[in-house]
């Protein structure tokens, strides 16, 4: 969408610019890198994620299934594990009811399995001959998200005795009560925030469920050591207990490590302690997986046998199996990872990849039409009940999109503006707007609409996410209050671009291969543990090379001084160039891409990576961010 100038410049007036700053924690780098056998380069940047400690730093280093926590520790868990036993050994009914997204998927399949292993072990009997465990999903437009009375009565009339909840359940308070007054057994295995009420003191009164056990790893109560799990990984610690009590060997939980890391990187969660283990095993064996849905999906998506990434996870794979929950039956995702039949899973997957397409373009079209809206209310400066960019928790309502990819949307404009932001559409009741929301960090999401949950018919979330309804006169309201109350400065919704190291590109050329292989062992990135960045100022540009297919691909020789030059990549070759003719001038910009001398001088952001072209191993520079020298 093209702007005039003046257009432009009332919207970079609230859009703010993105702040560099070097990091500057402080360590023995040389001693950590003589204990780890690291570069201080490397031990610097371990540093800065927080990581401190010989013990911590040999589990980020070297952490495997022999370094994580014991599931009894987890509060309720090993009650829940004894009741479900009892369950199994007596034949009771016992059905699982997820959320519809990757995380609930995926905890329901780490359940469905494993329960039904636990239940042939107790009996000498094979998993699939189990027909007492089963499950349901609530459907996102008819019921909403988590456990519903609907879901219930269903499990009722079907014989069922016993329902476990994963991925949903702590704040199902009415539901569970519900359940109870109909006498059946409920157990509750989570990892949202437990809902509160916030005294006049200062203090929080926390509610729980009325469950036969509560499992949920953000229990105030909870001294289970590490407060990072997904739901996934939630299920999953529930399923070694019951290994333990029941003589399978606890490493064979190990095969649910696959989808439990997807299900991390997906849900977001900080890839550290517990979390980088499980997402470092779905990475290595997603290249073969033995689940004949996600090796089709694999490969046909032509990641099969190539280096997977996070990105893949998040971008790729997750997104085709959230794809079936947001715009029809999460049902489907889940028969998809249970099914056996390899070209069963292969039509399977063909549908799931199509799904997401049609969701990828519904996505593509809401971003651009809100991303309008908001923009062109800021140049009209625009008051009362429409959003502008003028608010810093953005608020807005945006029609005729499906329901299912607001939260998507809200992610895109929280990445573009650097703010929370909470989209909101009709749902299937008429004066009725269902949302979701994404924040940034110096923004608890949960903890501010807790504030005003007065507001919602429903919501629940955490920290970073959210997910309500709402009436839709009250709408305008809810934007005026919170961003009222709201205490986010211009400093908290800009931009940080933290730097790890300012290191010359002299010093990598010196030691590029040791210090970039090194590198690779700070994977899996993602949230929690981003990708390391140097950068050095003043770097002159030699000359630049637009190539691909698509001419999607600058490639920069940069002068490092000292006769030396090393090579840089960059994906924008459009903005790269519009911007050295801003900044140089047309013929300096003409000068660089014909390699001629120029005076073309960037400072920059960089990580080194290694290219394999023909079995040859060289290191370039991928460049991350530039901006002309003060």
């Amino acid at each position: 969408m093209m702007r005039s100038p003046e257009e432009q410049q009332i919207i970079d007036r609230y859009v703010m610019r993105p702040k560099w700053t070097i990091m500057s924690k402080r360590a023995d780098f040389a001693e950590i890198g003589r204990k780890f056998g690291i570069d201080p380069v490397v031990a610097r940047v371990i540093t800065n994620r927080g990581i401190c400690g010989d013990d911590n730093i040999n589990m980020y280093l070297n952490g495997g299934a022999d370094l994580l926590h014991d599931p009894g520790l987890m509060k309720d868990l090993p009650e829940g594990c004894r009741i479900v036993m009892d369950k199994l050994e007596n034949g009771s009914r016992i059905r699982i009811i997820s959320d519809y997204d990757v995380d609930g998927v995926t905890s329901n399949y780490i359940l469905l399995l494993g329960l039904r292993k636990v239940w042939a072990q107790i009996h000498g009997a094979r998993p699939e001959e189990c027909e007492i465990v089963d499950y349901d999903i609530p459907h996102r437009i008819h019921d909403g998200y988590g456990i519903k009375n609907r879901l219930i009565d269903a499990a009722k009339a079907d014989g069922v005795d016993t329902i476990i909840t994963c991925d949903n359940g702590i704040a199902a308070f009415e539901q569970i009560k519900y359940a109870k007054t109909i006498g059946m057994t409920v157990i509750v295995t989570d990892h949202h925030q437990v809902p509160y009420q916030e005294n006049g003191d200062g203090t929080k009164t926390y509610t729980l469920p009325p469950a036969d056990a509560v499992i949920d790893n953000q229990r105030v109560d909870c001294q289970y050591p590490f407060k990072g799990l997904c739901g996934a990984g939630v299920a999953c610690k529930f399923i070694q207990y019951l290994y333990r009590l029941c003589g399978i060997d606890e490493r064979e939980i190990q095969e649910f490590f696959e989808v439990l890391g997807l299900a991390t990187n997906c849900d977001m969660m900080d890839l550290v302690d517990e979390n980088r283990i499980f997402v470092k095993y779905a990475l290595e064996s997603l290249k073969d997986s033995r689940n004949p849905g996600l090796n089709a999906l694999m490969r046909l998506s032509g990641k099969n046998e190539k280096k997977i990434t996070t990105y893949d996870l998040g971008f790729l794979i997750g997104p085709c199996i959230n794809a079936a929950g947001r715009l029809g039956d999460a049902r489907t995702s889940l028969e998809f990872l249970l099914e056996k039949n390899a070209a069963k899973a292969e039509t399977k997957a063909a549908e799931l990849i199509q799904i997401n397409n049609d969701r990828k373009s519904m996505t593509e079209n809401g971003v651009k039409l809100i991303t309008k809206m908001l923009e062109d209310a800021t140049i009209a400066g625009e008051i009362g009940d429409t959003a502008t960019l003028a608010d810093h928790v953005i608020v807005a309502y945006i029609p005729d999109v499906h329901e299912s990819v607001v939260g998507i949307i809200a992610s895109k404009l929280k990445e573009a503006y650097s703010r929370p932001v909470m989209i909101f559409t009709d749902s299937e009741h008429a004066g009725i707007l269902k949302g979701s929301g994404r924040s940034i960090e110096s923004y608890n999401m949960y903890e501010h609409l807790s504030r005003v949950k007065s507001y919602f018919r429903e919501f629940g979330g955490h920290a970073m996410a959210a997910g309500f309804s709402i009436e839709s006169s009250r709408l305008g309201e809810l934007r005026r209050v919170l961003n009222e109350q709201c205490a986010l400065t211009d400093e908290d919704i800009t931009p940080k671009v933290r730097i790890d190291v300012g290191m010359p590109l002299q010093y990598l050329a010196r030691q590029s291969m040791r210090i970039t292989e090194q590198l690779y062992l700070l994977e899996p990135y993602g949230k929690g543990n981003r990708k390391a960045l140097f950068g050095q100022a003043n770097v002159p540009v030699r000359k630049a090379s637009i190539l691909g297919k698509n001419r999607n691909l600058l490639k920069l020789v940069l002068d490092i001084g000292e006769n030396q030059y090393m090579e840089a990549i960059y994906f924008d070759p459009d903005e790269f160039v519009n911007n050295i003719k801003q900044w140089f001038g047309a013929d300096e910009c003409d000068k660089m891409l014909n390699g001629r001398p120029n005076k073309v001088v960037i400072d920059m952001v960089y990580y080194p990576e290694i290219n394999e072209f023909r079995n040859t191993r060289n290191v370039q520079i991928r460049l991350e961010r530039y901006d002309k020298c003060d």
